[in-house]
Formats: structure tokens, C-alpha cells, sequence
């Protein structure tokens, strides 16, 4: 199933940008015209009263002057005095002044294109007969032709009933709100463009160390370990270039121990299947006399052993590391596995003519897997017999401090170059292979110690002097004494 192609991170930045700048315009403009609106309609209201009042005034004037406003004028000479009065307001303010009947028709009207023929309704006056002031915006009922800001008043000239309206048009509030959202629109339009722009500078800024580093990655999955991306950019960038390139170079060391350690496998294998190989066919072809097969025989059965423990080691190695190997730890007394391995390699002990010091069998207590620390122990003291000189010494000793308990076991001889220390516990290291000294190992039992004792949850550590003795001591948690330790 094809994938569907996703977007650049150029285009989400500018899409989401857009959004927001428009959805916040669009906000903006909505509230700008909110207010405009109740502004203008507050600030009309103001207006209007005050021409109201003012209209008011004169109507009561003219009704002192016997010229009553309330009812038809059929003198037309009157008639147009009155309406001049009233066109004053017309002219100074911009509103329409008209007058209605009792019945809402309209008696007099200082802009008759303003007016239809429709009464003002009976609800508008019917709250101005409650003597309270009108106001709204719209057509009052149909009555104006157009929608405008209106005003209205009951007023009283004596011998009828009549109301008082004042009007002024809405269209400027309109033009206002139109060309206030032209101006929105062409800021938008502005804005866009400069957040286009910005976008594409701040994706090309972002974008670059990250096309860096996925170049760096093609090269990684190709195979080339030494592919490294640049640090630069913002903080996470650099950060994550940093960690890219830890990764690269953790990649390109295990390469390298891979290649070694398949080196090292091959040159551990070829030696004695070499060496086997040879004493066979030295007995096919008869380079080898019949009465000395006996002795070649036990050098090809002591070769396949070194190989049987090799690949053995390999294979313990390759469990411990990928945790196939459950730890079942519990509480049991350290000597006890000393003394078993000891007593174990009695023989080989009593051939070599070493020295047992310091064993002195007792109760401490650890809390780990037998079998790891067995096997731990087994290395060590096989290493330790295999470099023991004749009349040499082999020394134990436990020390128990702030909940660990630590084993020495301690053994004279040549010992290990100081150059040689800090590779002991390294697969397939062999201290001083011109020589050929311990060719009898494997190079992996050292290894496989520093791995049983870190899975049980201590440390390892190896000393020496250079041609008096050697020391490895490695630590192991403490048991609750009060618990019974098992064997």
C-alpha cells in the first residue's frame, strides 16, 4: 500500500501561521465591529436626545404661540413657519424631523422622500404613552424608507396628543464598517505575504540542519559509520544532531568490535584446528611413527577441548548479553563456593605445588546467584593456578564493608603489565601474544566474569605488580544475616 505523501514542514508552518493570523483577524474584525456599532449607536442616542429635547423645546414654544402642532394645519402659511422651524435641525444635524398623530400618520416632516405612508405601529406608541423616551435602530415599523437611528417622544400641545420623532440615517456607520474592513482585508493580504516570507526563511533555517542530518542517516544505513551531522541551529536541533552523532559513533565502535571480535573468533578457531589437522594428517601419511600416536592423540583431545570450552564461552557470552539468563538470586554463604572450587581443582593444585592462603571457610553471607558467582570464582582461580609459579602462593580473602561483600583471591607470579590493566576484562584480550604466554586460554573467561559479576550486581577490578603477584577482587550485596543462608 502506497504511503500517502505528507506535507513539507515549509507548507505546515505557513498553513498553520495562516490560520492563525486569519481566524485572529477575523476575531479582531468582529469585535471592531461590535464596538463600532455600539459605539455609533450609543453616540447617536446622545445626538438624537439632544435634538429631541431641542425639538421638544420648540413645539412647546410654538404651542405658547397659539400655533399648535398637534393636530392638521390647513394654513399653509403656518403650516410652512412651522416646518421651517424644524428643517433648522434638519440642516444643522442631518436628521429628519417628523411629527405624528394620535394614530401614528404623519403631520408634519422636514424630509418627505424619508417617510411612506405607513403609520408609526401601536406598540412604539403605546411606550410612548407610558412617557418614556423610543429608541432603536431600524425602519420604526416600516414607516422610513430606510433604516436610520430613531428617537422618540410623546408631547403635548393642549387640545391633542401627537409624537415626536428624530432620525438620523445609518448609512455613514455602514461606509464606516466597509471601509474599516476593506483596511482589515488589505492588512491580511499584507500579513500573509510577510508571514509567507517569514515562514519560508524560518522553515529554510530549520529544515537545513535536519536535511543534515537525515543525509548523515542515508550514510549510516548505507553502511558508512562515519557519518556524522553537523551541530548547529537552535538548542533542539543541536541537541539532537549531538545525540545522532553519539549514536553514529557507539554504531561505528560496534562495528569495529564486531569486525574484531569475529577476527579474534576466526584466529581463536584456526589455531587449534590447525594444530589438530596437522597431527592427523601427519598419522594418515605416516610423518608420524605409530608408537607416538598415543601422544598426539591427547594434544588433538586436549585441542578439541580448548575448542568445546571456546565455543561454550561464546555461547554463555551471547545468553548473559542478551538476557536469556534469568538471575535467580538468593542468600547463601560465599565460602561455601570457595571451598567447592578449591577443593575441585585439588589436583591441579597439589601438581603445581601452590600455596592455599587464607581460606578459612566461615559464614558471610551475599545475596546473588549461586551459579554466576560459582562460575566467577571457577575463572578466577583457573586463571590463577594456570600463572601460579611451582611453590607459589594462592590467597583468599573476604571483606565485608557498608553492605557489599568483597572477595580477593590473590596469586603470586609474573602478574600483568600496567599497560595491560585496563584491557583484562575485554573479549579475547591476551596479555603479550608475541610471546605466546597463555595460549592456553580462550581470552573470554575474564569477560564473562566482569558479566556474571555485574548481572549479580557488583564490580570487578584487577591489580598487580609486575612480576610478584596479581589480585582480582569483585563485590557482591550483602544478605540479611538474620536470614538462613543456603548451600
Amino acid at each position: 500500500m502506497q504511503r500517502k505523501r505528507s506535507k513539507s514542514i515549509s507548507k505546515e508552518i505557513f498553513t498553520s501561521t495562516a490560520l492563525i493570523l486569519l481566524l485572529s483577524l477575523t476575531l479582531m474584525g468582529g469585535v471592531l465591529c461590535a464596538l463600532s456599532m455600539a459605539y455609533f449607536s450609543q453616540e447617536r442616542r446622545a445626538a438624537l436626545t439632544s435634538v429631541l429635547d431641542a425639538s421638544t423645546a420648540l413645539s412647546n414654544r410654538f404651542a405658547a404661540m397659539g400655533q399648535d402642532i398637534t393636530k392638521p394645519i390647513a394654513d399653509d402659511a403656518l403650516r410652512e413657519n412651522i416646518e421651517n422651524g424644524f428643517e433648522l435641525f434638519h440642516t444643522s444635524s442631518d436628521v429628519t424631523v417628523f411629527v405624528a398623530d394620535e394614530t401614528g400618520h404623519a403631520l408634519l416632516n422636514t424630509q418627505t422622500d424619508a417617510l411612506t405612508a405607513t403609520p408609526v405601529p401601536e406598540d412604539v406608541l403605546d411606550v410612548l404613552d407610558a412617557g418614556e423616551d423610543y429608541f432603536e435602530q431600524g425602519t420604526l415599523g416600516g414607516t422610513l424608507a430606510t433604516k436610520h437611528y430613531v428617537a422618540g417622544r410623546r408631547i403635548d400641545g393642549g387640545q391633542a396628543v401627537a409624537y415626536l420623532f428624530v432620525c438620523a440615517s445609518t448609512q455613514s456607520t455602514y461606509r464606516y464598517l466597509e471601509d474599516s474592513l476593506s483596511v482589515i482585508c488589505i492588512s491580511a493580504i499584507c500579513i500573509l505575504l510577510l508571514a509567507m516570507i517569514v515562514s519560508m526563511l524560518l522553515t529554510r533555517k530549520i529544515t537545513a540542519p535536519i536535511e543534515q542530518i537525515s543525509a548523515a542517516a542515508r550514510q549510516l544505513g548505507s553502511g558508512d559509520f562515519t557519518a556524522r551531522a553537523p551541530v548547529n541551529g537552535c538548542e533542539e536541533l543541536a541537541e539532537f544532531a549531538t545525540t545522532f552523532n553519539n549514536m553514529a559513533a557507539r554504531l561505528q565502535t560496534i562495528d569495529n568490535a564486531r569486525g574484531q571480535f569475529m577476527g579474534n573468533i576466526a584466529h581463536e578457531l584456526r589455531t587449534p584446528m590447525t594444530s589438530i589437522k596437522g597431527f592427523i594428517d601427519g598419522m594418515l601419511d605416516d610423518t608420524i611413527p605409530e608408537s607416538e600416536y598415543k601422544h598426539y592423540l591427547a594434544i588433538v583431545s586436549q585441542e578439541t577441548g580448548r575448542l568445546a570450552r571456546l565455543v561454550q564461552n561464546m555461547l554463555d557470552i551471547t545468553k548473559l548479553e542478551s538476557g536469556e539468563y534469568k538471575v535467580q538470586a538468593r542468600s547463601f554463604n560465599v565460602w561455601d563456593t570457595l571451598t567447592d572450587v578449591v577443593l575441585s581443582d585439588e589436583r591441579r593444585i597439589e601438581d603445581g605445588k601452590i600455596d592455599i592462603q587464607g581460606l578459612e571457610p566461615g559464614r558471610e553471607p551475599v545475596f546473588a546467584d549461586p551459579d554466576l558467582v560459582h562460575q566467577v570464582v571457577y575463572n578466577i582461580v583457573d586463571n590463577a593456578i594456570k600463572f601460579t609459579p611451582p611453590d607459589g602462593v594462592i590467597r583468599f580473602q573476604v571483606v565485608h564493608s557498608s553492605g557489599m561483600v568483597y572477595v580477593s583471591i590473590e596469586n603470586t607470579g609474573d602478574g600483568i603489565a600496567p599497560e595491560a590493566l585496563p584491557f583484562v576484562f575485554e573479549r579475547f584480550y591476551k596479555e603479550d601474544r608475541s610471546r605466546g604466554l597463555n595460549t592456553r586460554g580462550s581470552g573470554l573467561g575474564l569477560h564473562i566474569c566482569k558479566v556474571l559479576v555485574n548481572l549479580s550486581g557488583g564490580q570487578i577490578k584487577a591489580e598487580s605488580e609486575q612480576g610478584k603477584w596479581c589480585r582480582f577482587t569483585f563485590s557482591l550485596p550483602a544478605a540479611d544475616p538474620r536470614q538462613p543462608a543456603g548451600r
